[in-house]
């Protein structure tokens, strides 16, 4: 694979729910499709709420399939079960916060909600790995956010030796 891609795509829902077969998953439908353009969606899956499924599900992606990148969704509220960020910050290398500040601050301008977001963005080994809400109004707002800079993100990963400035 060339630093530019196709990459290799996860798309993870987390919900009690949906895991049960009790909600459809409309925003992973929505990650699957919007994300396209970058890659291919090799894994898709929809797990309960629970961080050790989580935290096992984004280390085999990872460690076992070699995705370049994972999207999250779901699971990052207050509520007792919302522990996606809990389990990401467990499993990645290191942070890259400008990605969930940016998310935030752009649904800011939508709802005060937003501020209430525990979403992560981060690195294992070389995949990026970023939380997303789990309303499908959410997720696509806050990838629409992020969207222009994945390509770049995913290429710096890859090894791409170019000087990022313009």
């Amino acid at each position: 694979m060339t630093a530019g891609g196709p990459y290799r795509i996860g798309v993870l829902t987390l919900s009690d729910k949906g895991a049960r077969g009790e909600r459809e998953d409309e925003s992973g439908r929505i990650l699957r499709e919007m994300i396209a353009p970058l890659g291919s969606v090799e894994r898709y899956l929809v797990i309960p709420d629970d961080q050790e499924t989580i935290v096992r599900t984004l280390v085999e992606w990872v460690d076992r399939e070699g995705l370049d990148l994972i999207l999250t969704t779901g699971g990052t509220g207050l509520s007792p079960r919302d522990l996606t960020p809990e389990a990401t910050a467990r499993v990645i290398d290191r942070q890259v916060p400008g990605m969930a500040e940016a998310m935030r601050m752009a649904s800011m301008a939508k709802t005060p909600h937003a501020m209430i977001s525990r979403a992560l963005a981060g690195v294992r080994r070389t995949t990026l790995i970023i939380n997303l809400p789990g309303s499908p109004k959410g997720v696509r707002e806050n990838l629409e956010v992020v969207f222009p800079a994945l390509g770049h993100a995913l290429a710096k990963l890859k090894g791409d030796p170019a000087d990022c400035a313009r």
